[in-house]
């Protein structure tokens, strides 16, 4: 689903991403840990299409970065600090207006709002403006928004922070229902036992590549945190 081989990123000077190989298969949930400043968000960005890379290849369903960027972007639902909704637009106003960018006719359109305000919680809210919304029912507008248009990979970049444990709960139970579907999720997280709840693959991504990769069901929270631990050190040293 994901191919990533000798992708490099650099601003300025600094090389943030160097040389990264990264293979995600489809219906795969990936965790991605690492410190600030790793490189994980300039990562989300360039397989979001928000950044291009200075050499190296990049696939998304088949898809390449760069020649493919439309097609890549009709696959994809991204989910970041940032909610990228429309505050003077109600939430279904949004849901209505990022589901026609996608090419959702009426009709499935609106079945697809519904369905998508009743999962989440937000029916009751359809009517409110989003900028009236709290941090947790935008983020669950931002979740919303990124599954409009029934894409095939979500990426995720801290998503959890800032729920209460109503919203984180509701989160989780959305992002098990789409990988139980068939759809493959990365995210970024500095939440180590969340990453190791949701995911069947842990990456540690650590000056710009990936230190080490294993799955979650090989280790448990202990040594979860032990092997971030060691990474970190010999980062450090």
């Amino acid at each position: 689903m994901i191919e990533i081989k000798g992708l490099t990123k650099r601003y300025g000077n600094r090389k943030v991403l160097n040389g990264l190989d990264l293979s995600v298969p489809a219906g795969t949930f990936l965790s991605i840990f690492g410190p600030n400043g790793a490189g994980k968000t300039t990562l989300l960005k360039i397989l979001a299409t928000l950044a291009r890379p200075n050499s190296g290849t990049v696939t998304v369903d088949g898809w390449d970065l760069a020649k493919d960027g439309a097609e890549i972007r009709s696959v994809i639902g991204v989910v970041s600090h940032s909610p990228f909704v429309y505050g003077e637009l109600t939430v279904e106003e949004n849901l209505r207006f990022f589901g026609r960018l996608f090419g959702l006719g009426p009709a499935g359109l609106e079945a697809r709002v519904r369905e998508l305000l009743d999962s989440l919680g937000l029916a009751h809210r359809a009517r409110d403006r989003s900028e009236i919304l709290s941090r947790g029912m935008r983020q669950r507008l931002a979740i919303a928004r990124a599954l409009v248009h029934r894409p095939r990979v979500l990426l995720l970049d801290e998503p959890h922070v800032g729920l209460d444990p109503k919203a984180s709960a509701v989160l989780d139970r959305t992002l098990r229902s789409f990988k139980d579907g068939g759809g493959t999720v990365v995210m970024i997280t500095h939440d180590l036992a969340k990453g190791l709840e949701m995911a069947d693959r842990l990456a540690f991504l650590f000056r710009g590549r990936m230190a080490r990769e294993v799955e979650a069901a090989r280790t448990d929270a202990a040594g979860l945190r032990q092997m971030y631990d060691s990474l970190a050190a010999g980062d450090n040293a």
